[in-house]
Formats: C-alpha cells, sequence, structure tokens
C-alpha cells in the first residue's frame, strides 16, 4: 500500500499508517486526512503535533487518550475531556491522530 505526494511514492502499512516517520510531512497529513474525512484545524495541529513529539523526542512513547486530554486542556487553557479530543479525530485521538502525524501503529490496548 502507498500513498503518493507531491510526485513521491510514501509506502503504507496495509492500516494506512506509514512506514517511515521520516517520510512525513504536513502535506502528507492533509492527504491523509482528507481521506479519512478529517478537516485540519488549528487545535488538529496541536494534537498532531505533540503526538509526534512524544514519539520523536520521548524514545518513542504514544501517549493514551487520557494523556492527550491532559495535554490539550493543558495547552489550550480549557477543560476538556476524551469526547472533545473524539471530536476532532473520530476513529480514536491517539490512533488517527497518530496516522495523519505519520507515526506507526500504536501496540496498546484500549483508549484510556
Amino acid at each position: 500500500m502507498s500513498l503518493t505526494v507531491d510526485g513521491k511514492e510514501i509506502e503504507q502499512t496495509p492500516t494506512g499508517f506509514l512506514v517511515n516517520v521520516e517520510d512525513w510531512n504536513e502535506n502528507i497529513a492533509l492527504v491523509i486526512a482528507k481521506e479519512e474525512g478529517v478537516e485540519l484545524t488549528d487545535k488538529h495541529w496541536d494534537v498532531i503535533n505533540y503526538l509526534r513529539d512524544e514519539f520523536i523526542n520521548n524514545a518513542g512513547n504514544q501517549p493514551n487518550t487520557r494523556s492527550m486530554v491532559k495535554a490539550m486542556a493543558s495547552k489550550w487553557g480549557e477543560k476538556i475531556n476524551a469526547k472533545d479530543l473524539y471530536a476532532l479525530f473520530p476513529l480514536d485521538p491517539s490512533k488517527q491522530g497518530g496516522r495523519i502525524g505519520g507515526l506507526p501503529e500504536s501496540r496498546r490496548k484500549g483508549g484510556y
């Protein structure tokens, strides 16, 4: 399975995750998001950038939904809950956000 963005073929797993994290860029995120029916807003980018930062700069950490709620509540300066993140990424904030963010598929069970 692959994706062609800006004339470059990007290899994906059968579940749509990028094979190589280094292949990711914002144009790829836009293409994947469009395929998934997600229109990226500033809040989407906050979540994507948080997930990428955690993975790249924190030894491959892939936060669960609870951790994401705490981080985004702090970033946005407002009280949020899991429903707010599911409104952004309906298929699962950590998995769908990670897929759009070019991260490998999480091996964790459950979102909480």
